[in-house]
């Protein structure tokens, strides 16, 4: 928590209480709250429109976050638009697009983001990840996961709807946004700020672009404010409508902007997904027809596929895994397990591939421990039970392109097999992979299944 926003708490807990709004935040976006935000802001990160960067704003700590104050109190402060930059998706040939804040910009959106925090955390779902406090992103990556495969597996799972939301971030709807936040916040001056963020627009190669929707990933109450509009436009609608309507089991499990619904009955599956077209029509979000589908999935799809003629069942990507249908060891019964994603694992070892060329003629000590910097953190998120395999290729693939790669550093060829593989690995080993994350459970008797 951001130094001096201790006392916000007991204003949130009454407002609870009483199930009143929550009123005068504005107050805490004061001196000692910008300067804590400050202290915790990298260094590192891109500068804005403004070009100012932490260490040229910490040269008159006191004296700017004054006269930002002043400018607040005095209803003169604008934030500067936003500055676009591009980066390259998974997905050839496609850009992701970024919104980088000014710096002074950037330690109003700490404060705001941390304040949005504190009133929504408490109503959040349990089933909602992503940019939540307590919840690391390979944490969350990982109780998604284990949360996806535990409904399939031991729940009334036999169908899956894979949704993906069209540029989310892109079109979140302004209107809508802020008469959710006025739904539980009464602070007016709160209200405006947020709301002049939204509006401050995007500079996009020095060409001056009005944002009537959209929140830009980059920003710093982004995230916070995605989840938002998502818990009342999906996470609470599912909640309180779709499980009455559904007449049998349905779980929904969402990361950000990415989620998966289990359903048992394949009609509650096929009403969801007309019933989600028309909800989030009318909050100006749209779902991606390519990449939204229901297949049937679960313990009973395979035996059920066969039974018609049909090929075995269909898989579906979330999160950089993909998730199959399949048995245990013994083939005693029916298992959900997951492997990296045929796009991630290519787009991972091309960049692999593409770094150890650019970098072969670095010191071998130097190289060989950023690399393992590299698998290691390849395995922190992706060495996930039934997943080594995968891990190992990844492995595998990196030790052939440093043979590859270090034979053309120079025009006579350095290492073969037998002195790459017995000499320069033994001397410069690489990491090697094990199972980070077990998602296998103990049922009620104790035993793993």
């Amino acid at each position: 928590m951001i130094a001096g926003l201790a006392g916000i708490q007991r204003n949130i807990d009454k407002a609870n209480r009483t199930d009143r709004k929550v009123q005068n935040l504005a107050s805490y976006i004061n001196a000692a709250t910008l300067k804590a935000a400050h202290k915790r802001m990298s260094g590192k990160k891109a500068s804005g429109v403004d070009g100012v960067t932490k260490d040229a704003y910490s040269e008159n700590l006191e004296e700017n976050l004054n006269r930002l104050v002043a400018r607040m109190k005095k209803g003169g402060y604008r934030p500067h638009p936003s500055r676009r930059v591009y980066i390259p998706k998974e997905t050839k040939g496609k850009m992701r697009p970024l919104g980088i804040s000014s710096y002074e910009d950037k330690l109003v959106e700490a404060v705001i983001a941390e304040i949005l925090t504190m009133i929504y955390e408490p109503k959040f779902y349990d089933f909602s990840y992503g940019f939540r406090p307590g919840r690391s992103c390979h944490m969350a990556v990982r109780e998604t996961i284990k949360d996806i495969q535990y409904y399939i597996q031991y729940y009334y799972t036999n169908w899956v709807v894979e949704a993906d939301i069209k540029g989310f971030f892109d079109n979140v709807n302004h209107e809508w946004l802020m008469k959710m936040l006025e739904h539980d916040i009464a602070d007016r001056r709160f209200l405006e700020i947020i709301k002049s963020f939204l509006e401050a627009g995007i500079m996009d190669n020095g060409k001056y672009l009005d944002t009537e929707v959209g929140t830009p990933q980059g920003n710093g109450a982004s995230p916070v404010l995605a989840n938002i509009f998502l818990h009342y436009v999906l996470d609470n609608w599912f909640d309180v409508i779709v499980r009455r309507h559904c007449k049998g089991d349905c779980h929904l499990v969402r990361y950000a902007d990415d989620f998966v619904v289990c359903f048992q009955y394949p009609n509650d599956a096929e009403w969801f997904r007309y019933a989600l077209e028309s909800r989030f029509r009318k909050y100006g979000l749209e779902l991606a027809q390519d990449k939204t589908k229901i297949m049937e999935f679960g313990r009973f799809a395979a035996r059920n596929r066969k039974a018609k003629g049909m090929r075995k069942p269909e898989t579906f990507d979330f999160l950089g895994f993909t998730f199959y249908c399949s048995m245990n060891t013994k083939r005693t019964f029916f298992r959900c397990k997951v492997k990296t994603s045929r796009k991630k694992l290519r787009s991972k070892i091309k960049a692999m591939k593409e770094w150890i060329r650019n970098h072969r003629h670095a010191p071998l000590k130097w190289l060989f421990g950023k690399i393992n910097k590299k698998l290691r953190g390849h395995y922190q998120y992706y060495a996930v039970t039934d997943n080594i395999p995968d891990v190992k290729r990844f492995l595998r693939l990196t030790t052939w392109f440093l043979l590859k790669y270090l034979n053309k550093r120079s025009q006579k060829r350095s290492y073969n097999q037998e002195t790459f593989f017995k000499g320069l690995l033994k001397t410069f080993p690489l990491a090697v992979p094990r199972t980070r994350v077990s998602l296998f459970y103990r049922n009620a008797f104790g035993t793993v299944v």
